[in-house]
């Protein structure tokens, strides 16, 4: 099983030509609500690629709770660990440029209650062979995750911590200690390392933790371990429409890739394949493609 413990956001997209210049007023050209947060996005792309999956967060007692709840569980994601909190559900507003490049701003709401994980949590994070987390949460409750799953604590669950450094803030130490799989874009690696070529902040990220994957866009993603390995597995070729959740459903796929025993290149041409399907479609979840889709590709590309 993979448990996922992040945010919930409902998705305010608009969608126009050009973004906005500070002080300018432009016309979209549709605007859509949908269930997302980086959270839940990367459990219904690990469910939608074959996984069975946990979802460990909350939302809020508002008009929104109950759709990110029931957008879970359509996709087939455990939402028994979905508390509900008094207030607003966290929002993200999101501009998306013809193209398909965005920008996002993130009201937390009620993941940012979250200090850390339940009771409940925790036999859950137990069972598991992976625990998804993200940086939309506040970090004293990402990294109580992360201790959580044995790399800190030494309590041995099993429990893999791939961690998607978004947004990218500085990583305490306990945070990275436990960390097994750093899943960084170019500009999120770049914050963190200093590092603005991806190979060179790959090298530094492997300082910090044992394997790396940092994401490239149409130029693909690089991966690198500290047993020497490095590959670079090149994009599948597609007309992005909207890359809102290119990067949360390469992580859930990569999960899954992992937890089904594939090996680094098999890992990554896997969740290239899953990210490259999603960028064809407009919005967040909506966007995230399922099993026989992305197998489909793979054997393409084999």
């Amino acid at each position: 099983m993979i448990s996922v413990f992040g945010s919930a956001n409902m998705d305010l997209v608009a969608y126009v030509a050009q973004a906005p210049k500070p002080g300018e007023t432009i016309t979209g050209r549709a605007f859509r609500t949908i269930p997302g947060g980086k959270g839940a996005n990367q459990a219904i792309a690990a469910a939608r690629a074959g996984g069975r999956v946990a979802f460990l967060g909350a939302v809020g007692d508002d008009a929104f709770g109950p759709g990110l709840r029931a957008a879970l569980a359509g996709a087939g994601v455990d939402t028994s660990g979905v508390r509900t909190v008094p207030g607003p559900s966290g929002v993200a507003h999101i501009v998306v440029q013809d193209g398909g490049d965005n920008s996002i701003i993130v009201v937390p709401g009620a993941n940012g209650a979250l200090a850390g994980p339940s009771a409940e949590d925790a036999e859950t994070i137990g069972r598991s062979r992976a625990l998804l987390l993200q940086l939309e949460l506040p970090m004293e409750a990402v990294v109580a995750a992360a201790c959580l799953a044995g790399a800190v604590t030494g309590a041995a669950t099993g429990a893999e911590v791939i961690l998607t450094p978004a947004p990218a803030v500085p990583l305490p130490a306990e945070l990275l200690a436990a960390v097994g799989v750093i899943v960084p874009n170019e500009h999120e690696a770049a914050v963190l390392t200093g590092r603005d070529d991806p190979r060179d902040a790959l090298e530094a990220l492997l300082e910090l933790v044992p394997e790396a994957v940092v994401t490239l866009g149409a130029r693909g993603a690089l991966y690198g371990s500290r047993d020497g390995v490095r590959l670079h597995e090149p994009a599948v070729p597609v007309r992005a429409v909207d890359t809102t959740a290119a990067g949360d459903t390469f992580a859930g796929a990569l999960a899954v890739a992992r937890t089904e025993g594939l090996g680094p290149e098999g890992a990554l041409r896997f969740a290239s394949a899953a990210a490259a399907l999603s960028v064809r479609r407009e919005g967040a979840s909506t966007s995230m493609p399922h099993r026989p889709d992305i197998d489909r590709v793979v054997r393409d590309r084999t």
